[in-house]
């Protein structure tokens, strides 16, 4: 097996840090694979901020249970999506392929294994963008034990320099390509169960700093698809100080080593259905309708209008 470099991204996170580097490390591969840790910088001299920088910085370099860990350290902060950019673009100067993590996230111990397997397994599919690892929309014995859909991941993902390299970050370039092309937009869209046009416009205005958007956008315009496994390799860590992202994504993690074999890259009726539910917010983790998530979902639709109109007056 050729073990994937690992490169994961902190910031100012010292126990969700501990946290990632603790699963990963259950992970037969960890000792056998490279550990590359890059280490974003303050955003100001808040000494509570520094302190958190300082933790972090300490904890990862103690860390020696892989086969080799490497450790950038930015001295300025550069945010998410040039962090992630840069940090990946660097790393691929010295392999052809790469395991990404970010500090909010937890892993299964079969998922080093699944990352490999499935990089070897489809790189010479021109069809394959990504290998994806958070699936929190179709588990469970209906379906199968991975599967193929169009929306790219970044809870835990993989992926290969020579797709890499086609990263689009022209925003405009995007627009064009996908506005003009209604089945394309609805495509983009996770075929209108979620707005990730919102999220690019959001980018476009500086709102947000997402590198997962340009990847998203690269990946349907390449007409790729992203292979997702059954159940999850990967979980979210909900926190109240993360910058991007505050619901907790915790689907069954895998538990028993899976059966490896390769799928045929198609979208399947079945998991479609069960992914526009869980964009949507309205299906479980199991692709069913949640009575619950859609109450929920009509009371938080009932609030917006209430604040937009109390705005209004």
């Amino acid at each position: 097996m050729i073990y994937s470099p690992i490169v994961l991204f902190v910031y100012n996170r010292p126990e969700s840090t501990i946290e990632v580097l603790n699963s990963l490390a259950l992970n037969k591969e960890s000792k056998f694979s490279d550990l590359i840790i890059f280490c974003d910088g303050p955003k100001s001299d808040n000494e509570i901020l520094l302190s958190q920088i300082s933790k972090v910085r300490k904890i990862v370099k103690s860390e020696n249970r892989f086969g080799s860990v490497k450790i950038i350290e930015n001295t300025s902060n550069k945010g998410l999506a040039k962090s992630v950019f840069d940090g990946v673009s660097e790393v691929f100067c010295s392999y052809d392929r790469i395991i990404v993590l970010e500090d909010d996230l937890i892993v299964a111990p079969f998922f080093l294994k699944y990352m490999n397997d499935s990089l070897n397994r489809y790189e010479l599919n021109e069809n394959v963008g990504q290998i994806g690892a958070c699936n929190y929309f179709a588990c469970g014995s209906k379906y199968p034990s991975s599967f193929f859909i169009p929306i790219a991941d970044c809870w835990g993902w993989a992926t290969w320099q020579n797709r890499w390299v086609k990263y689009i970050h022209s925003i405009d370039e995007i627009e064009k390509s996908i506005k003009n092309d209604k089945n394309l937009l609805n495509k983009f869209n996770a075929y209108g169960s979620y707005n990730f046009s919102r999220l690019l416009n959001l980018q476009k205005s500086k709102a947000v700093s997402s590198w997962a958007i340009h990847w998203h956008s690269t990946c349907i315009l390449n007409n790729w698809l992203i292979l997702y496994p059954n159940p999850s390799m990967s979980q979210h860590i909900s926190s109240i100080d993360f910058t991007h992202e505050t619901i907790n994504i915790t689907p069954p993690l895998c538990t028993e080593e899976p059966i490896f074999e390769t799928k045929e890259v198609e979208e399947i009726y079945g998991v479609i259905k069960a992914m526009k539910r869980g964009y949507s917010m309205i299906g479980d983790y199991y692709g069913n309708l949640s009575f619950k998530l859609i109450l929920l979902k009509m009371i938080s639709s009932v609030k917006k209008r209430i604040f937009r109109i109390t705005t209004i007056f």
